[in-house]
């Protein structure tokens, strides 16, 4: 999983994903949360659950641990396990590999990894052990149904939400995607969240109005730090999850918290994502 993103590659507050799976223990159980009213979805075969009004997050991307009493809200690594008494959002790096899995890349999807009129593969800037996905038409059919498998299994696993991740990915492309791609992508993401029954989540990435495309609600990071947070608000309002990092602008989880902690959910994290058992591990909330 990618941990702990490096800060500086942000556009108009584009900020990337936090995420790392590092080991899965027991689940909660028996933990109650006020019931959404649902939304049906167009077909009306499945309905999809809006983010919890005064949602309580834990952001469990560096490995899946026990919540705590109060947490309402659990996003957790498409690979770990569900969390069917609370409302889990399922992580996916849609649009960049992960660590530690190009072999699989390489004998299950080779077409998919993005290479240059040389061949060679393009690789995150700041992550070079992530290669970013091709998304170009060409090869759109087979990204999306893997997409559509591992948004299946999300929903399969009693994940309620999906949050795809590295949507900017084509602004580190070598201009070999476009925005229009990344628009097309999110748009067909949409439609595929929806018919699992998952509601979306807008990850970061303030070039794409994901709230036109039918996003329900945004992940918004380290907007404090780079005051983007009103970009967010003026297109999700309330259904929004911000998350600050200890290492960049601590002070801006204060602020947000005295500024709309009444409003929205707001968690601040160590840039790792640790578990509660290292001591390193912040999770702070408002």
């Amino acid at each position: 999983m990618v941990v702990g993103r490096a800060l500086g590659r942000r556009v108009l507050g584009s900020v990337v994903a936090v995420a790392a799976l590092v080991g899965v223990v027991a689940l909660a159980v028996g933990l109650q949360r006020p019931a959404p009213a649902p939304v049906q979805t167009a077909d009306l075969t499945r309905e999809i659950e809006p983010l919890p009004v005064d949602a309580v997050v834990d952001y469990q991307l560096g490995g899946a641990y026990v919540p705590a009493d109060d947490v309402t809200v659990v996003v957790r690594d498409h690979e770990a396990p569900g969390v069917p008494d609370l409302y889990g959002i399922c992580y996916i790096n849609a649009f960049q590999t992960q660590p530690g899995t190009m072999d699989w890349w390489e004998e299950n999807h080779p077409d998919l990894l993005l290479r240059t009129e040389e061949g060679n593969l393009v690789g995150d800037p700041n992550w070079p052990d992530e290669v970013l996905l091709d998304t170009r038409p060409e090869h759109r059919e087979e990204y999306l149904a893997l997409m559509s498998d591992w948004f299946a299994g999300c929903a399969e696993a009693g994940f309620k939400a999906v949050e795809p991740d590295n949507l900017d990915s084509f602004g580190r492309s070598e201009e070999l995607l476009t925005l229009q791609d990344a628009e097309d992508i999110a748009a067909a993401m949409v439609d595929m969240a929806h018919a699992e029954g998952l509601a979306i989540a807008q990850k970061n990435t303030l070039e794409i109005d994901g709230s036109r495309l039918g996003f329900d609600f945004t992940i918004a990071e380290e907007c404090a730090a780079y005051d983007t947070c009103g970009l967010f608000e003026e297109r999700y309002g309330d259904e929004m999850i911000q998350v600050e990092y200890t290492d960049n602008v601590p002070e801006g989880f204060e602020r947000s918290c005295a500024e709309r902690g009444e409003q929205i959910s707001i968690i601040q994290r160590d840039r790792l994502l640790l578990p509660p058992w290292s001591p390193d591990h912040v999770a702070r909330r408002c």
